[in-house]
């Protein structure tokens, strides 16, 4: 079986009223998405992957990634992931790990629990709180939506799916506003 990390990251980050896109915003550092491109970086993925769109992430993407450009970002999060999972389907993965560009503070022990267990479909648990990284395997790509705003959310939040939550240490919320930031700076 070959996993694909996937990280998407295309979005305008529209409720972010900063100098410049909240992803290449400085956190703790370097760029907030820096801390969610190396976090897949450690574990044992066939293929790491990056969904860009609405802003030039180029020169902050280590070169292990594929990159793949969302050139209709605009219509919402569903097209990045449609984007990726059909370049999952045309390689052969036969699962991908989602996450978002957004949380910097997501581990690398939470991607390897997630990658490692051996269920179709796992997320992250956090307090009971399901949130990424979600393995999503490819018998169930069809219940991922096809348009709209919306990533794997409706999936995650599915009482009828057989979803394993793996217990994960950190934050999982997303970076949305320079108040958001703040909290961890």
């Amino acid at each position: 079986m070959t996993v694909s990390a996937v990280i998407l990251a295309a979005g305008a980050g529209s409720r972010w009223k900063g100098p410049e896109h909240k992803l290449i915003h400085p956190f703790k550092g370097k760029p907030l998405i820096s801390w969610s491109l190396e976090a897949p970086l450690q574990e044992d993925f066939d293929e790491l992957v990056v969904v860009t769109g609405a802003v030039d992430l180029s020169s902050l993407i280590p070169n292990n990634y594929t990159v793949l450009h969302n050139h209709n970002w605009e219509n919402g999060q569903a097209s990045s992931l449609q984007l990726a999972i059909g370049y999952a389907k045309s390689v052969g993965h036969d699962s991908v790990v989602l996450g978002l560009a957004d949380t910097p503070m997501i581990s690398s022990e939470s991607w390897n629990s997630v990658l490692k267990h051996p269920g179709k479909l796992v997320c992250g648990s956090y307090g009971g709180k399901r949130r990424p990284p979600f393995k999503i395997h490819k018998e169930f790509w069809e219940e991922l939506p096809a348009s709209g705003d919306q990533g794997a959310r409706n999936v995650l939040k599915s009482a009828t799916l057989p979803i394993v939550e793996v217990s994960c240490e950190g934050w999982p919320d997303d970076i949305d506003t320079i108040e958001d930031l703040d909290k961890w700076n």
